[in-house]
This record gives structure tokens, sequence and C-alpha cells, in this order.
């Protein structure tokens, strides 16, 4: 039996099986790497390989990136910064025709760019903004596809776990990675917005206008969301200066965060309990997952399936591009199939060489990646983020959340089309760093 085909086997098993079975990402891939590493070495160094990978895992200093990070989020999350963020949004474009969609796409964008995680995102929004397009006889398909599709820019824009992964994953600059994001994750956020002026010139029923506001309202609207506008300055500057590390970024970001909570009072014990015990449970999880990643990239480097993926695709008779956007097809693929974390550290091992020795970019590669899967968190057959608005919606059917999902699809795909026509986007202000 060749290495190879027990290489595949193993994914297949990954994928076919244990996802589909309901396993845990993290647990299901330490399992299939633990099983196929000790069947091509042996069972003693797969015992071996399972406490070294732990300890590296677990005591690894850059890890604590992440509970910061969430926990920062978390705070913001628990202290109502989302209604501050809508509110501002609304009154500056809310007056046009499919204004509160796209106020609701900016909070979104605002509050993602805090919050960091899709579902967060969603929820919040979700219970925030369908009340008011409601209100205002917003056909429910505009509301919940532009709450769903807003929701993932959390992804995208810094400061995002999953960007955060992705450079412990390939070695690269968390701090260049979010600045590669902040161009993609703006760009996303316009083609979204055209896509909702869009929608309502074809449907002008679905986004009726909102009631007209003063300049004074408008500018004092700013005031209830610039203490978290401060705080998203501070953290992005302070990483763009040198003045600290992403993980003392986090830290810094956690300690601003609570103290414009207090304050602003609206801080409560109940709410920094939530907060610490939502973080410590998305954080568990992640680590978890990069863990699992780990001992089943370790599976994956024995039977050199991505060195082997890797120059075959190289030596392929077509130009670069093309095998770009084959790459770019099966991550569309794999994110409407699976978790956006989990396909990504399982991939990266195997394609993030195919960029390098193509010779693109690898902060481009790892937030284009980025850009494609986060499509796949609205796009079914899983597409949590669709199901977290639809299982909050409760007057609105899944089917037609997914409908209005389907009107913004190809603003991502543009999206990515832009990314790849022009890089600059994403690297420009990477570059500009020391």
């Amino acid at each position: 039996m060749s290495l190879a085909f027990i290489g595949i086997s193993g994914i297949i098993i990954l994928l076919a099986v244990l996802f589909f079975l309901g396993m845990p990402v993290g647990f299901a891939m330490g399992i299939v790497g633990f099983c196929g590493f000790s069947y091509v070495v042996s069972f003693k160094a797969g015992i071996n390989m399972i406490g070294s990978t732990a300890w590296d895992t677990f005591s690894t200093y850059g890890l604590t990136v992440i509970p910061l990070f969430i926990f920062m989020g978390q705070i913001a999350f628990y202290t109502g910064v989302n209604e501050k963020l809508y509110n501002a949004a609304y009154k500056w474009v809310g007056q046009i025709r499919g204004g509160i969609a796209m106020a609701t796409i900016m909070a979104c964008s605002a509050f993602s760019a805090i919050c960091g995680s899709n579902a967060a995102t969603a929820a919040t929004m979700t219970t925030v903004a369908l009340p008011q397009m409601n209100k205002f006889n917003y056909n429910p398909k505009l509301s919940t596809g532009a709450v769903a599709c807003g929701s993932t820019l959390g992804v995208v824009i810094p400061p995002s776990v999953v960007l955060i992964v992705i450079g412990l994953s390939t070695e690269q600059s968390i701090a260049r990675l979010f600045y590669g994001g902040i161009g993609a994750g703006i760009l996303l956020a316009v083609l979204l917005l055209l896509s909702t002026y869009g929608i309502c010139r074809i449907h002008p029923d679905w986004g009726p206008v909102g009631p007209g506001v003063s300049l004074k309202e408008k500018i004092k609207s700013l005031a209830g969301a610039i203490e978290m506008l401060v705080l998203f300055f501070l953290v992005m500057s302070g990483l763009y200066f040198g003045f600290f590390t992403p993980a003392e970024a986090g830290a810094a970001g956690s300690f601003f965060a609570v103290i414009i909570s207090l304050f602003q009072k609206k801080l409560t014990w109940k709410g920094f309990a939530a907060s610490v015990n939502d973080t410590l449970r998305i954080s568990c999880m992640v680590i978890t997952i990069i863990a699992g990643a780990v001992i089943f990239g370790r599976f994956l480097t024995v039977t050199r399936i991505p060195f082997d993926i890797a120059s075959w695709v190289v030596s392929l008779p077509v130009p670069e591009f093309v095998v770009m956007g084959i790459i770019f097809l099966i991550y569309t693929i794999g994110g409407a199939v699976m978790d956006a974390l989990a396909l990504l550290l399982i991939t990266i091992p195997i394609f993030f060489p195919v960029a390098q020795k193509l010779g693109y970019d690898p902060i481009w590669f790892g937030v284009t990646i980025t850009v494609i899967t986060t499509m796949g968190a609205v796009t079914p057959p899983v597409g949590a983020t669709t199901y977290v608005v639809g299982g909050m919606a409760k007057d609105v059917r899944l089917e037609d959340v997914f409908k209005g999902v389907a009107f913004f699809l190809p603003a991502y795909i543009i999206c990515v089309i832009l990314l790849m026509l022009f890089p600059g986007i994403v690297t420009f202000l990477p570059a500009l760093m020391k």
C-alpha cells in the first residue's frame, strides 16, 4: 500500500465519515492523524508524536493572542456596542432606498472588526437589525441576507481569529495579515453595499426609504460609536508602528475595552462573567482544532501528499493563474461543506507550499483564501452563519434566508477576481510596515 493511498484514505475518512457523524472537528483530525501516523511509522512513534504535539501546541506563546482578542470582542458584545454602531450607520445611510440594509452591513463591518466572530455578529445583528427592517417593511429575503453576509466580514476584517490561525500555521506575520485584511475587508463590504443597491433597483419594494435625519443628528450619532472606533485605531496603530506584538495588542485591546466599558458604566458583573465564560469556551474550541490540525498535518507530512501535490500542480502545463483558480475552486467547494477554520487548517499544509512555489505573495494568499472560505459560511449545505440568522429570525423561513443570501454571492466572486487582478489591494498596507 503506497503512502499516497494511505494519505488519501485518511482524508476521505476524515471528511466522509467522522465529520458527517458529527464528531468535533479537532478530535476528528487528531484521531485520523494519530491512527494514520501510527500506521505509517509505528504505534510508539504515534504516541510520542501526540505528546510532543500537544505540549508544543498548548504551550505556544503565540496562541495567547486568540483568547485575548476574543475577550476584547466579548466585552464589546456585552456592553451593547452593537446597538451604537448600528444606530450610527442607520443615521447616515438609512434615508436612501435599501439604506437600512446598507446600514446593517456597515454596522456588521464595524462590529465584526471588533468582535472577530461570524456567529456572534450574526446573532447580535439579527436581534438588533431585523426588528428595525421589519418596522420599515423590508423584504425578509433582503434583511436576513444582509445580516448573514455582513456578519461574514468578521473573518476578513481584523482582528480576525482565522487570520491569526493562518499566521501561526504558515509562520507569517499576524500584523501584516491584519493589515492585508483591511483592504480586502473594505472591498468586500463595498461590494455588499453595491449588491444591496442593485437588489433594490430590481425590487424597489424590498427596501423602502427610511425617514430623513438632520446633519446634526448624524454627527451626534457618531458619539455612540467613537469609543470602539478609537479602540480599533489603538490596536491597529500599535501593531503598525511596532509598539507591541500581536499578543500584546490583544492584551492592550482587552484592557482598553474593559476601561471604556467601565467608563460608559455599561459593564455589569454578570456581563463580565459571561464574557470570560464565552472567551474560555470559544478559545478552547479553537485551540483544540489547531492541535488536531497539527496532528493531522504530521500524518500528511509522512505520507508526502503535500509535497507530491505541490510538485504535480507546479508541473502542470497551464498558466499560474489557472492553477490558482483550481485551488480557489477547491476552497469554494470545501467552504460550503465544512467549517472555514477547519478547512483552512487541513488544506494550508497542502496548498500554501504550492502558492509559494508559484511565486504568489504569502500574505495575499492567506487573506484571499479567507475571503473565499468566508463565502462558504453563508452557502448550503453548511452555511453556519445563515443557520444562525435563520434560527433567530423565527418568522422567516430558512429557505428565504438562503434565497436572500444568493443575491449577495456575486459580491464574493467579484471580490476574489479583483484581488487576483489587483493584489496590491491586500499587499499595499503590509508593505508599508516597518
